[in-house]
C-alpha cells in the first residue's frame, strides 16, 4: 500500500490522521507509506490550515457557506443519504459536522428529514437493536480476519473478499478481492498489509482453512508463518460466528453499502469498489460504537515492523527439543506422537507441567498440544502405534 501506488486524498488523509495521534512516529509512518518527510510535512501543514480541502490537488473552493438555507441543508442530508443508503440520522449528523457545515440540524431532525423524503422505511428502522460490545484496549492488540463468502465473476473465476479489522478501533486494515482462499493468496495479501500497518499481537480467525485445521486445533502452514512472525492465533468457537462479532458486523455493513449495487466484471473492478468504500468506512463513516468518531481517529500503526526475513526459531536451554518428522510426528520417551503435518522439518519444544508425565508441546511461543506419558494418550488423540522393525 505504498504512497507511490495511490496518491489520492484518501491516502493523504489516512496518513495525516495517523501522524496526529499522540505519540505517533512520523519518520516510521513516512517509511511505511513510502513518502518523503518533506512531502509529509507539506500535507500536514495543509491539513492544519485548510482541513481535508488542503489535501486535494484540485481547486480548494469551499463546498459550503454559512448563508445556506434550510432547504439547501435538507438537500445536503438527502444527498449524503443517497450516496450512503445505509446511513441513519446520527451518522449523517456526524458527517455534516466533519465537513464543517453550519446550521446542522439535530440527528433526530435529520431522521425526520429522511422519513419525509421517503429515504427510511419503518421496516428498516425496526431491524436496529442495541447490543453489548467488547473490545481490546489498544490498536493492534487483536485483528479479526475472515472471508466474506465468495461469488462467481462474469469474466470468469470467483471473488473471495478478505477482510482484516482492528478490534479496538474498527479500522479496516484490508479489504482485498482475492481469487481464492489458498494459503499463498492470503499470505501475499497479509504481507502487503503488514508492511504498511505493522504486526498485531494476536489474530482471531475461524476454525476452517487456511486459518486452522481440525476445528482450529492444528496449526496450518499459514498459522506457522504467523506464529514465526510473533503473532498469537486464536479461533472462534465452532458454529458460533458471534465470536468474531466485529468482523461479522463489518460484513453486514459491507453487504448493505457495497454488495447491493451493480456487480463489476472481474477482480480488478471489485478491488476498485472495495478501495473506494474502505476509504469511506475508515475516514468518513461515523461509527456508533466509537461515539460517532471515524475508525481512523482511533487507529495507529503497530510499532512492530514486518521482517522481510523470518526470525530464527529459538527455544530455552531447559526445553527438550524434538524435530517434527515425516507424517507430522515426534519421537519422545520411546513413543511417537502426532503434532501437525505442516510442522514437518521444524523443531518443537517439550516442557513438563506440574503433573508428572504430562508435557506441553510448543512451536515457538504457540502451544500445539499436551501429551500424557502415563496413559500414552494425547489430550486430543492417542499416540501413534509403534512402527515395525522393517521401518
Amino acid at each position: 500500500m505504498p504512497w507511490k501506488e495511490c496518491t489520492s486524498v484518501s491516502l493523504r488523509r489516512e496518513f495525516v490522521v495517523m501522524c496526529q495521534r499522540e505519540g505517533s512516529n512520523v519518520a516510521l509512518l513516512c517509511q511505511r507509506y513510502g513518502v518523503s518527510r518533506k512531502t509529509a510535512y507539506k500535507w500536514l501543514r495543509r491539513y492544519r490550515e485548510e482541513g481535508e480541502r488542503g489535501l486535494a490537488d484540485q481547486s480548494r473552493r469551499p463546498q459550503c457557506s454559512p448563508g445556506r438555507t434550510a432547504v439547501e441543508m435538507e438537500q445536503q442530508v438527502v444527498t449524503i443519504r443517497d450516496k450512503h443508503p445505509a446511513w441513519g440520522g446520527r451518522k449523517i449528523h456526524a458527517r455534516l459536522r466533519a465537513l464543517g457545515l453550519q446550521g446542522i440540524p439535530a440527528a433526530s431532525t435529520i431522521t425526520a428529514i429522511l422519513h419525509r423524503h421517503e429515504r427510511i422505511s419503518l421496516e428498516e428502522t425496526a431491524k436496529h437493536r442495541p447490543f453489548v460490545r467488547f473490545e481490546r484496549s489498544a490498536p493492534n492488540d487483536l485483528w479479526q480476519i475472515d472471508f466474506k463468502g465468495h461469488w462467481p465473476l462474469p469474466a470468469g473465476g470467483r471473488c473471495h473478499p478478505l477482510t482484516v479489522l482492528d478490534d479496538h478501533s474498527r479500522f479496516a486494515l484490508g479489504l482485498r478481492a482475492c481469487s481464492s482462499e489458498r494459503t499463498e493468496t492470503v499470505q501475499g495479501e497479509l504481507t502487503t498489509i503488514f508492511r504498511c500497518y505493522g504486526l498485531p499481537r494476536e489474530v482471531l480467525a475461524d476454525n476452517g482453512p487456511p486459518w486452522g485445521g481440525s476445528a482450529g486445533r492444528e496449526l496450518t502452514s499459514l498459522g506457522i508463518w504467523l506464529v514465526r512472525l510473533g503473532i498469537a492465533i486464536c479461533h472462534g468457537r465452532p458454529r458460533h460466528p458471534q465470536t468474531q462479532g466485529k468482523d461479522e458486523r463489518f460484513h453486514r455493513t459491507l453487504k448493505a453499502e457495497v454488495l447491493r449495487g451493480p456487480e463489476p466484471q472481474d477482480l480488478r473492478g471489485w478491488q476498485r469498489e472495495f478501495d473506494v468504500w474502505r476509504e469511506v468506512y475508515n475516514q468518513e463513516r461515523p461509527h456508533e460504537a466509537l461515539g460517532m468518531e471515524v475508525p481512523a481517529r482511533r487507529y495507529g500503526p503497530s510499532p512492530r515492523a514486518f521482517p522481510e526475513v523470518l526470525p530464527s526459531i529459538e527455544y530455552g536451554l531447559e526445553d527438550t527439543i524434538r524435530p517434527v518428522r515425516s507424517g507430522g510426528e515426534i519421537h519422545f520417551h520411546g513413543k511417537r506422537f502426532y503434532v501437525a503435518e505442516p510442522l514437518r522439518g521444524l523443531p518443537v519444544a517439550l516442557r513438563p507441567t506440574a503433573t508428572d508425565g504430562v508435557w506441553n508441546i510448543y512451536f515457538c511461543s504457540h502451544q500445539v498440544k499436551r501429551i500424557d506419558l502415563r496413559t500414552s494418550l494425547e489430550n486430543d488423540g492417542s499416540v501413534l502405534p509403534p512402527k515395525s522393525m522393517e521401518e
